[in-house]
């Protein structure tokens, strides 16, 4: 038992930029936690000098070094996809991969984004009001947000996006994976605002290099509950105005969290302990 425990193993995380990952620490201190021997490297290609179009090659390479999966992250989650085998349900329904297992020759992508939020959410705004809900931002982490917040029995989503085709089209996808629910691109934030229960943001607005708030502040009210992706810094200002108004409030940090339990999950086989794994990030971001 004890040399399967002790035999290492390797993944890591391809994307443009991703120095700062806390990933690799997550996936490390939890494996390190369970006896592993786990290895987890950074793929990053600005720093390789390499674009997208080299994703075939770097994912033939991370097979032939043995690594047994791989994090996927911007600009490679939908480029991925005809490099794989086969798909989850979910990788499939959002057309984004997050998450690849390397195993018997074969690539299995998943997309443990969604699942991220859905429980952190859970977890976060126990009894939130689903009955309706504005998102700002329809790219790649909005469709995953959609997707949660739909799967967890939210009726309406209003989604708002600086692309308007891309808002469409993420309402067009998600009424067709929801029929129950209604899903539209939205055009007046501040009626959308009042007639919801609750926001979600899905942009990089609050991030160091994004300073500001992704709607006024005076749309905020007191009734709103605010779910946010962004966990650099952990409380953005859209947070901080928020809680001044007397919000419910839910940082990024868990959904970057339950990712990555998912993601080890998949990689690992073996189940983590999120409240460990939770801990952990704190002592990262505080």
């Amino acid at each position: 038992m004890a040399e399967t425990l002790l035999k290492p193993l390797k993944a890591g995380l391809i994307g443009s930029g991703i120095q700062a990952s806390l990933t690799p620490a997550m996936h490390m201190e939890e494996g390190a936690a369970q006896g592993l021997d786990y290895d987890y490297e950074l793929i990053d290609l600005a720093k390789l000098n390499v674009s997208p179009a080299d994703l075939p090659h770097l994912i033939g390479d991370a097979e032939a070094r043995g690594l047994a999966g791989l994090n996927i992250t911007h600009p490679c989650k939908q480029l991925v996809i005809p490099l794989l085998d086969e798909l989850s349900p979910e990788a499939r329904a959002l057309g984004a991969v997050n998450t690849v297992v390397l195993k018997d020759g074969r690539r299995f992508g998943h997309n443990t984004d969604w699942w991220g939020f859905a429980e952190s959410f859970r977890r976060g705004l126990p009894q939130a009001d689903l009955s309706s809900a504005v998102q700002i931002g329809a790219g790649g982490a909005g469709v995953a947000t959609a997707y949660a917040i739909l799967t967890l029995g939210l009726q309406r989503l209003t989604v708002f996006d600086r692309e308007q085709n891309r808002a469409t089209d993420l309402a067009q996808t998600m009424s067709a994976l929801f029929p129950g629910a209604l899903v539209a691109a939205g055009g007046d934030l501040e009626a959308a605002m009042k007639d919801a229960s609750g926001l979600i943001h899905a942009t990089p607005t609050g991030m160091a290099k994004y300073p500001g708030t992704p709607l006024p502040p005076e749309l905020l009210e007191r009734r709103h509950w605010i779910a946010e992706i962004v966990y650099f810094p952990l409380e953005t200002e859209l947070l901080r105005q928020s809680r001044q108004r007397g919000c419910r409030t839910l940082d990024g940090g868990g959904m970057a969290v339950f990712q990555a339990v998912g993601a080890f999950r998949l990689i690992t086989g073996r189940e983590p302990e999120a409240g460990r794994m939770l801990a952990h990030f704190k002592t990262m971001t505080t």
